[in-house]
């Protein structure tokens, strides 16, 4: 594997592979021999992911290059691809970039040699949000074969959503959305569940902020839509006694999720930004491996 790009053609196996790898190297701190270059070219804000790849990063014994937009030549004109090829002229080993455009890693997947980390691509995916979560599923579980999942919210505009639907059912889960009006996918052909029939039937429900930022009219009323689609303390007595909450963050309180509920008993939030960090460096040190950068 060149790139870690998409979670589409992963196999089982492949995934499997991985989140073995992050089990056994998260909790250490490798240093590795040499000098090595990592650069996160983070073109849409960011906390959790970038943050937990600079951390990843120097848990790996690698030199992070940072990267800002307004002080950078893109201010001037420069193209997303010359801006790459700068980076890996210069020496990185290694680059993860988070952009808005949804097709970026079809333009630069062929052209540049060195690994790059899909850190969110516009509306298309979050590979490696998708990662950590199976992670933390699997933490839970055991196994992810037959679990049902239940992913609820802006499915329209969640790149987060595409990845998980194509990586649960490689593993084995059956995956539900809890479709919202004008925030349905009808291009992702998921069953789909109210609210209610998810908290009761789910072992994992996912929640999904409404992402303003990609709606082109503007943000969306929210007034009522914990009420009417969210989790509620009452919904979320109904779920089954081993049921988890999840959310891939931020989450904004009191819409999507009662905020007495993000740090419940049931919730996985902050165990996922945890897990963030474990999975990470199991992607990058498995990227390197292969090419023998690590070893």
């Amino acid at each position: 594997m060149q790139h870690f790009l998409s979670v589409r053609n992963l196999s089982a196996n492949t995934i499997e592979t991985i989140l073995e790898r992050a089990e056994v190297i998260g909790g250490t701190r490798e240093q590795h021999t040499g000098r090595y270059f990592a650069a996160n070219l983070f073109f849409e804000p960011s906390t959790r992911t970038k943050m937990s790849f600079v951390v990843a990063e120097r848990n790996l014994g690698m030199d992070t290059l940072d990267f800002h937009t307004e002080t950078s030549s893109t201010a001037k004109g420069e193209s997303l691809y010359d801006t790459v090829r700068t980076y890996e002229s210069i020496g990185a080993d290694l680059l993860v970039i988070r952009h808005a455009n949804d097709n970026w890693c079809d333009e630069l997947g062929s052209s540049i040699s060195v690994p790059i980390i899909n850190a969110g691509s516009g509306k298309g995916e979050h590979p490696t949000q998708c990662m950590l979560d199976l992670y933390t599923i699997k933490q839970e579980f055991g196994a992810f074969q037959g679990l049902n999942v239940a992913i609820a919210g802006d499915i329209k505009h969640s790149r987060v959503a595409r990845s998980h639907v194509s990586a649960l059912k490689t593993v084995g889960a059956n995956v539900y959305f809890v479709n919202v009006p004008g925030f349905m996918d009808e291009s992702l052909d998921i069953p789909s569940l109210t609210m209610d029939e998810a908290c009761t039937m789910c072992d994992v429900v996912m929640l999904l902020r409404i992402q303003h930022e990609r709606h082109g009219n503007g943000a969306c009323d929210t007034t009522s839509y914990l009420e009417k689609f969210g989790l509620t303390i009452e919904r979320e007595r109904k779920m089954q006694n081993h049921a988890i909450i999840m959310h891939p963050a931020p989450v904004n309180r009191n819409v999507e999720i009662d905020t007495r509920l993000v740090e419940c008993d049931r919730s996985r939030i902050f165990q996922q930004m945890e897990n963030g960090v474990a999975v990470r460096m199991g992607i990058m040190d498995y990227l390197l491996a292969e090419r023998s950068v690590f070893v």
